[in-house]
């Protein structure tokens, strides 16, 4: 049964995603699964009351199958397991129906992504980002872009990008008087591409956990890194190649925000708040697909805090 379609006091077996697990222990001393399952409709909290293993949060990332009850709990419906247990081969479910895919046409979408890049007049810009996507294309059309925020499904890096290179162009075009269009387009292009060294990415092609170099430096430390030798094998001079660094280092705008320097070019500025944008907006949409109309969400943590309201 999809997850999208379970309602309070149904039975519930099937097989399903392991999104999150971390086993606890209770008040009283007793342990406990605390986890979320998921599929490609939705994402649901999940107990597993006096357990202690085997699954824990090592198995995240794999398929579980699961027998128990749903129920609700603080307004949002969780499902109460009997049994757990990881699948095993000879296993009757179909991936496909259960690891959450961004909505996209993939062909379309990589087309789109070749267009803009094809628009750019500076050839060692455009250069840098071609010689980036036939080093890490498989990795970067297929990775999420985030383990749980925001794009966390199959192919969300690469609706992420898109997305925001789409703005990037409206906003280039709306300040063009002082603005580098290319630079925006490329840094644009480039801000995420060493999430791809970052992540630690299961079999089903989701986001399980970070690198020991995605936790020691970060993307935008090791994009950097990266970017600067490519730009040098390019030929790109080396001020166009600190700028293009400056963009990927700065995107995330505040330094408590991970950001390793703050934004010092307009094309810098603007990138943060796309990048901003793109995510928070895909955090609504989320959200409000699982918040019926006319009521409230839960509080969202990476929306400070807040309820989020669905009025259409």
């Amino acid at each position: 049964m999809d997850l999208c379609n379970i309602q309070s006091g149904q039975n519930l077996a099937g097989f399903y995603l392991l999104k999150q697990a971390s086993l606890r222990t209770t008040a009283a001393g007793k342990p406990y699964l605390a986890a979320a399952v998921t599929d490609r409709t939705g994402t649901v909290e999940l107990k597993v009351w006096d357990y202690s293993g085997p699954i824990s949060h090592e198995d995240e990332g794999k398929i579980v199958c699961i027998q128990g009850r749903v129920s609700e709990f603080k307004g949002a419906l969780q499902i109460t397991a009997d049994r757990i247990r990881l699948a095993q081969e000879g296993d009757n479910y179909q991936l496909s129906l259960l690891v959450p895919t961004a909505p996209l046409d993939l062909q379309e979408t990589v087309e789109e992504l070749d267009a803009m890049l094809s628009s750019m007049e500076d050839t060692g810009y455009q250069a840098v980002c071609r010689e980036m996507l036939h080093r890490h294309q498989r990795a970067f059309t297929t990775i999420p872009a985030a383990k749980s925020v925001h794009h966390g499904f199959v192919h969300g890096l690469l609706m992420h990008t898109v997305n925001m290179m789409k703005t990037a162009l409206f906003l280039a075009a709306q300040y063009g008087d002082f603005l580098d269009r290319d630079l925006l387009l490329a840094g644009t292009f480039l801000h995420d591409f060493a999430k791809i060294r970052e992540f630690q990415v299961s079999p089903t092609g989701l986001v399980t956990d970070y690198t020991t170099p995605g936790q020691l430096l970060g993307h935008l430390v090791m994009g950097a890194q990266e970017v600067g030798g490519v730009c040098a094998a390019c030929g790109v001079p080396e001020e166009r190649s600190m700028l293009l660094q400056h963009m990927i280092l700065s995107h995330h705008g505040q330094p408590e925000f991970g950001a390793a320097v703050l934004p010092q070019c307009a094309e810098a500025e603007l990138l943060c708040y796309i990048d901003m944008i793109d995510s928070r907006m895909e955090i609504y949409r989320e959200v409000l697909d699982k918040t019926d109309v006319g009521q409230f969400s839960d509080r969202v943590f990476a929306l400070d805090n807040k309820r989020l309201f669905r009025h259409k």
